[in-house]
């Protein structure tokens, strides 16, 4: 088990029902084909060694003594492969029948867990054969005499990553209010899995997967459901192998109805801890553990997993991202709505740079004004020529401000920054930071100034990797009335201006895709010979889609640099070396640490996702915090 994972898979091979010896023969193969691809956890449906659908056959001897025949069949098929797997049967137990799920790994059965909650409406009607899970711990005699553990309160461990716990349910377990899961992660499970037999009704696949969504992020665990498939009776039901794995409330995976398919994900157990550790609603496992009886075994192996990782975390997938991204500018225009109506201000001042970030922001703006019913020409857009801007930046701020009819102005502010560099005795010809940042302190000068003078506020364009790499003026571009950039990750915003260019259309939609078209750049440094961009913020800082892939890991997911490292190779194929990846990566740390003392004093602004950086919310970290943990890591990395 490497970086935190474990491999897990739901099949459900063809059966013929009411023949356990067939049955097994398939689950075996299945078996064989899974522990080639290094699956650690292996799932299969309800009662799928005589199939869900035997009805009164279950009360049958012969059926439940070739069940367990099978049952030692399918476990010997365990032996010698690092795998955890259950299978559905039913027990016999104390006199009564008890539909079950067993667990089996290196090549013994090591615990038999029934099911608590039996259905007996509509289609259902197990309490006809079946008795639901007695109280308390016991043990079921093999025929070779060992003892099985049999109890509903089983939790199955990993002995070399104690974190991997994992506990089983059964189908309607998961629907009924007091569900086994519950108790399950409360006692310590990370991962629950479900062996069902649920049958496929017009409307039930997408209920289906809102309850096991819902169940695994209410118990922040990783949730394999399985489902029965094809082979069950068709008398009067249809089963269709809808398997889901879902992980503290996300789908990593589906197997869609009637396909066919075995689904396959790696789940993050090292997350799942975190998430457990960061949240102070999920109780600690000592008090309801000790109701458990838990079995220690061996079943992960050191295999590299290769996770689905997106690249653009902070982006929606295509077919979510028009409805995503109106639902943001939506909020961020909102929440501009809401400070404008407090402070009684009749207007806006923004810095239109003819840049990503002061577009977005005006787009907000406007929208804005719009939900109060506001004239558009009480934004002030105030272009601010310096040393390093380009016509193309300078053209395109002016032209987006005449296309969404707000009121331009132009403050030229070259000659007030030489005055302002005579006054301190900085050399012009020198272009250090006192250079670049006293054009972004005058700049917010003015346009604080003339919010005072309009009765209006300045509203602030600056993004959320900005903040989190401290790509920003202190005092200068860092500091505004309202920000309503500060939780859009630069990958982000570009998805955003893209979706509004394509929502108005027109003169205005050409405008924005130049404007997207363009280097990013605080334009501080005078222009190259050919008049273009001098300064690109990625050759300086590093490329914003590996920043933001490592913000995201490191504050949402807690990863260590190892794994970040790992991923963003998984995410990013050859489009970055790992030199370049580690480079970069060791650039974020630098940076993210040194520039916590911009983020202790940011404005007011809106959180949009699971990610904020504002010290009156998400994250509290003291300015002087050192890096050395992390960067002792990454040169351990760079002698590998």
């Amino acid at each position: 088990m490497k970086y935190g994972y474990l491999r897990a898979a739901a099949a459900s091979p063809a059966l013929k029902v009411a023949d356990p010896a067939y049955n097994a023969a398939r689950i075996c193969e299945e078996i064989a084909r899974q522990a080639e691809k290094g699956t650690e956890l292996l799932v299969f449906p309800e009662l799928s060694l005589c199939g869900y659908t035997c009805g009164d056959l279950f009360l049958q001897k012969p059926l439940t003594d070739a069940c367990f025949a099978a049952l030692l069949a399918v476990a010997r098929a365990t032996e010698g492969k690092k795998m955890l797997v259950f299978v559905g049967l039913p027990v016999l137990f104390a006199g009564k029948l008890y539909n079950c799920a067993a667990a089996v790994s290196g090549g013994k059965v090591r615990g038999i867990v029934p099911k608590t909650h039996l259905p007996c409406y509509a289609e259902f009607y197990e309490t006809r054969q079946f008795t639901p899970a007695p109280a308390g711990h016991h043990s079921i005699a093999l025929r070779d005499g060992t003892a099985v553990p049999f109890s509903a309160k089983l939790l199955f461990r990993d002995a070399s990553h104690p974190k991997v716990c994992v506990a089983a349910e059964i189908c309607e377990d998961l629907w009924a209010a007091d569900a086994p899961s519950l108790g399950h992660a409360a006692a310590g499970a990370t991962v629950v899995v479900n062996l069902s037999a649920s049958n496929e009704t017009v409307g039930k696949r997408e209920y289906r997967k809102t309850i096991v969504c819902a169940q695994s992020g209410k118990c922040a665990c990783a949730y394999v459901y399985c489902d029965a498939g094809m082979g069950e009776s068709t008398t009067d039901l249809v089963f269709a192998g809808n398997h889901l794995i879902c992980e503290n409330g996300v789908l990593l995976r589906e197997a869609a109805p009637f396909s066919g398919q075995t689904a396959e994900a790696c789940l993050d157990v090292q997350f799942l801890t975190r998430e457990r550790e960061r949240m102070n609603t999920v109780p600690s496992s000592a008090e309801r553990g000790a109701e458990y009886l838990m079995v220690d075994l061996n079943f992960t192996n050191d295999e590299d997993p290769v996770p689905e990782v997106s690249a653009h975390p902070f982006v929606p997938a295509e077919e979510e991202r028009a409805d995503r991204a109106e639902l943001i500018l939506n909020m961020q225009a909102q929440a501009l709505k809401q400070r404008l109506l407090h402070t009684g201000a009749g207007s806006a001042v923004l810095g239109i740079s003819g840049g990503l970030d002061s577009t977005l922001a005006l787009l907000v703006t406007v929208r804005a004004f719009d939900l109060l019913g506001y004239d558009r020409k009480n934004i002030i857009g105030y272009t601010m020529p310096g040393f390093g801007t380009t016509g193309r930046t300078k053209n395109n701020s002016l032209s987006l401000m005449k296309a969404l009819s707000v009121t331009p102005r132009t403050v030229r502010i070259t000659a007030a920054v030489l005055r302002h560099f005579k006054d301190i005795g900085h050399d012009p010809a020198v272009t250090d930071t006192a250079y670049e940042n006293a054009q972004a302190r005058y700049r917010t000068m003015i346009l604080m100034d003339a919010a005072n003078e309009l009765g209006g506020i300045a509203v602030g364009t600056g993004d959320l990797s900005e903040l989190a790499l401290g790509w920003c003026t202190y005092g200068g571009d860092h500091m505004s009335m309202y920000a309503v950039n500060c939780g859009i990750p630069k990958t982000l915003v570009k998805y955003l201006v893209r979706a509004e260019a394509a929502r108005l259309g027109g003169r205005a939609e050409h405008i924005l895709s130049d404007i997207l078209a363009t280097e990013i750049s605080p334009e501080l440094l005078p222009p190259d010979a050919g008049g273009g961009i001098a300064q690109r913020t990625e050759e300086i800082v590093g490329p914003y889609e590996l920043h933001d892939f490592y913000l995201y890991r490191f504050l949402r997911r807690g990863d260590a640099p190892s794994k970040m490292l790992y991923l963003a190779g998984l995410a990013f194929g050859e489009r970055y070396s790992r030199a370049e990846r580690l480079k970069w990566l060791e650039r974020f740390f630098r940076r993210f640490f040194a520039q916590q003392f911009k983020r202790s004093c940011v404005p007011d602004g809106v959180k949009v996702g699971s990610v904020s950086l504002s010290p009156r919310g998400d994250w509290r970290m003291p300015s002087d915090a050192s890096a050395a943990v992390w960067l002792a890591e990454l040169d351990r990395l760079k002698r590998e």
